[in-house]
């Protein structure tokens, strides 16, 4: 994969691509949007912890794939408030950590999800 980064614009504003190349030949793999709830029902307090379960979510998506975090070419998130912003910032930059280079990636703040109890929701587009 090619990352996007024209010069004549503006820098993105955090771990991000502008936009990925994918090359000829690759599958494409899309998720539905992971809210950050386990198997067992259960839906901790805080978005940087539910991120991190989406996140997890999504790894296991993937692999069901044979894909993983490094196939991801584009990241699309919902927070329930600005507030959420840096903790799903700080969930995202650490399941991308070795990932280069970054995916694209868009944050949307949204009024709210089915349940009152979800902060997040996270989708992927990946590539095989």
């Amino acid at each position: 994969m090619k990352a996007l980064m024209p010069a004549t614009i503006r820098a993105p504003f955090a771990r991000y691509s502008h936009g990925i190349e994918v090359p000829p030949g690759r599958g494409l793999i899309a998720t539905s949007g992971q809210l950050g709830i386990a198997p067992d029902g259960h839906v901790p307090e805080g978005v940087e912890a539910q991120a991190a379960l989406c996140f997890g979510n999504i790894e296991a998506i993937l692999a069901e794939a044979g894909a993983d975090r490094t196939s991801v070419i584009r990241l699309n998130a919902f927070v329930t408030d600005r507030a959420h912003m840096a903790g799903y910032m700080t969930a995202r930059d650490a399941w991308l950590a070795e990932v280069s280079p970054p995916p694209a990636s868009t944050l949307m703040i949204v009024t709210g999800f089915t349940r009152p109890e979800f902060l997040v929701e996270i989708e992927v587009l990946a590539v095989r």
